[in-house]
């Protein structure tokens, strides 16, 4: 189980390729939402499960590479 208290504000992260999906800007409830001054989300907020952590360290590593992340992220409702 990942401690969420870990995913920190500015991390970067990562997914299992190594490849950049983007920043966090803070965890709601079981999404962080990716915050939006990132050029790979594209200047707007994406949310990905919590469920796709695999582990925290110097940066949020996810189980899904970076281009499944993206294709499978949502964009948070204005």
């Amino acid at each position: 189980m990942v401690d969420l208290a870990l995913i920190k504000e500015h991390l970067e992260v990562v997914g299992s390729d190594g490849g950049h999906v983007g920043r966090v800007d803070h965890v709601s409830g079981d999404q962080i939402e990716l915050a939006k001054l990132d050029l790979a989300g594209g200047f707007k907020h994406h949310m990905i499960p919590v469920s796709w952590v695999d582990h925290i360290d110097e940066h949020v590593h996810l189980n899904v590479t970076k281009d499944d992340a993206k294709a499978r992220w949502t964009e948070k409702p204005h």
